[in-house]
């Protein structure tokens, strides 16, 4: 069984579609084994976007994902990391299919409603930023 970080970010929660998010994960089969809402502080959103905080978007990332508390899932299930990327769709939701979470639910680049790990080292690192070992149920 593999895992997988989400974050349901500030535009997810504001367009209330928190509940379609999950319920794509859940009926693709994933199991919800851990969850949290949190409020991104500069210390998290430096270690968690290290790979991208010296360039000149990253401000705006910053201001964006702190603007409101997310919610933290990892997700478990077969081969749940390339699942969960075929879910969501690519980064880009102006270029994300139509059926994809960031298709149908995205705005743009920034504003696509879900983060997910995208290799299992991303994955392990992400989980334990977010989460304690007690704070996931198996």
């Amino acid at each position: 069984m593999q895992r997988s970080l989400i974050l349901l970010k500030p535009d997810c929660i504001r367009k209330a579609i928190v509940g379609q998010v999950i319920t794509r994960f859940e009926t693709a089969g994933y199991s919800i084994i851990g969850s949290k809402i949190v409020q991104l502080d500069d210390s998290l959103l430096n270690e968690h976007y290290a790979h991208v905080s010296d360039l000149p978007f990253f401000p705006e990332i910053a201001e964006f994902m702190s603007s409101c508390p997310v919610i933290a899932l990892v997700l478990q299930g077969d081969n749940v990391i390339k699942g969960v990327r075929d879910l969501i769709g690519p980064t880009d939701s102006t270029v994300a299919p139509k059926g994809t979470i960031r298709g149908d639910m995205g705005t743009d680049r920034m504003k696509n409603v879900v983060h997910a790990s995208d290799s299992p080292e991303s994955a392990l690192a992400e989980i334990n930023r977010f989460f304690k070992a007690d704070q996931i149920v198996i």
